[in-house]
């Protein structure tokens, strides 16, 4: 039991400074900078997921908890969004450096998650411009939003108010995170690792699900079972793609749009298991 609860504040101290900055700087941009800025990043929009799924492979769950924030706010289009959730290494980097991985290996894993990330985030992009014929970044709803429905006191100075709204947002993750890992605790990460074993055709869509564990448990078994070449690599990259650290944690406490949310995590799964399943195919047909 006292690992759980070891790992669960681990979790969260190393989320806290990238929830705290985040608000900091949506306050700033709400609070001082105002529209001006707002107007600036719809400008810069087109780069965003180039910019989002380079930041994600920083081995840190922090950037996929910042992107959720920065997407509830309208700061960050969808596109942008999808592009750091599927670049998000989490845990994978340093499992496969403490497991001398070739580096070869690391580099391919990396660039694949990266490139894949961006390529799926412009183009998503570019279709919700198509769609919906104008700004990439929807409107009706602003940073000020989430600042109302958390009731902070923003009269009282921007750092009050960031303040808040990470206390908010982390004893949330801190139940949350608390019960996932009581859960792995009595069940086993073995068994959680056999549900992906032995299946061959269905192994992108288990592992695509293993993926979207909000904690780090996910990408550390998924790593760990390709480097022991257990499963291959497209139900490695599927569940890799699909995992995300505490970002959609963080995206269903913060952005009130449920059936937004879902459909987020539906996507965010389709692409993790149709890129997984076509690697699989293509690794069978050579």
């Amino acid at each position: 039991m006292w690992e759980v609860i070891s790992d669960t504040l681990a979790d969260l101290i190393k989320l806290l400074p990238f929830l705290f900055l985040t608000y900091l700087a949506m306050e700033y941009l709400e609070h001082r900078a105002g529209e001006k800025a707002e107007a600036l990043m719809r400008k810069a929009g087109p780069l965003g997921p180039v910019i989002g799924g380079t930041l994600g492979i920083v081995p840190q769950c922090g950037f996929s908890a910042a992107a959720s924030n920065l997407y509830a706010g309208r700061v960050i289009t969808l596109g942008t969004l999808l592009a750091v959730y599927l670049s998000t290494s989490d845990e994978m980097l340093p499992v496969l450096i403490s497991e001398h991985a070739p580096f070869g290996t690391v580099v391919w894993i990396l660039l694949a998650k990266a490139g894949i990330g961006m390529a799926a985030g412009l183009l998503i992009d570019l279709l919700m411009r198509k769609k919906k014929g104008h700004s990439r970044i929807k409107h009706g709803s602003h940073i000020h939003e989430i600042c109302e429905h958390e009731h902070c006191r923003c009269e009282k100075g921007i750092f009050r108010s960031a303040l808040s709204h990470t206390i908010h947002i982390a004893l949330f993750i801190l139940l949350i995170t608390f019960l996932l890992n009581l859960l792995l605790f009595l069940a086993g990460e073995d068994a959680l690792a056999n549900v992906i074993l032995n299946r061959p055709v269905a192994g992108p869509l288990l592992a695509g699900l293993v993926g979207l564990i909000p904690n780090c448990a996910g990408s550390v078994i998924i790593t760990q079972l390709y480097l022991e070449g257990i499963i291959g690599v497209g139900s490695a990259l599927a569940g890799l793609l699909t995992g995300s650290g505490v970002g959609l944690l963080v995206l269903f406490r913060v952005n009130h749009d449920k059936k937004e949310d879902l459909r987020i995590l539906g996507l965010l799964y389709s692409i993790g298991i149709l890129v997984g399943i076509i690697i699989e195919l293509v690794a069978a047909g050579a």
